[in-house]
């Protein structure tokens, strides 16, 4: 495979250099005064668990975790019942986590960018070939787990 695609860390960490710029270049305005700013600790918790226990699933399936290789399983366990992408959902929280701390307006304006990406660049292809590989499981699956939660 010749083609170089940028995977999803790379966009969660030009998405972290965003919130980072937007905090201390153009703060908006501040609203998570300190100490509720460490509020942010339990989104980063989170979305820490959801990467973990998502990749673990797809490890011990033996599927693929790269985004445009073919799955060889579709794992619908675990914290895949509540997500379809529990580790887009983990990055998400993560960002909201990291926006959290730095208590002011303008980095919560990343997140939805972020989300938008991901569902066009990644979600909608990997959709699209979970159900021309598994068919009437994966509509099935479709129709009783949400995207994102």
């Amino acid at each position: 495979m010749q083609n170089k695609k940028i995977l999803p860390p790379a966009y969660f960490f030009a998405a972290i250099l965003g919130i980072l710029v937007l905090h201390f270049l153009f703060p908006v305005m501040k609203i998570v005064p300190s100490p509720w700013n460490a509020l942010g600790i339990i989104f980063l918790l989170g979305g820490a668990i959801l990467e973990l226990l998502g990749a673990r699933l797809f490890r011990q399936a033996g599927t693929t975790i790269k985004p445009g290789e073919e799955s060889s399983t579709l794992v619908t366990n675990g914290v895949f019942r509540i997500s379809r992408n529990p580790m887009y959902l983990g990055f998400v929280f993560l960002l909201t986590g990291v926006a959290f701390f730095t208590g002011s307006l303008s980095p919560f304006l990343v997140i939805p960018i972020f989300v938008f990406l991901i569902r066009k660049v990644f979600i909608t292809t990997e959709e699209a070939m979970l159900e021309k590989k598994f068919g009437p499981a994966w509509l099935d699956y479709k129709k009783r787990v949400r995207r994102w939660i």
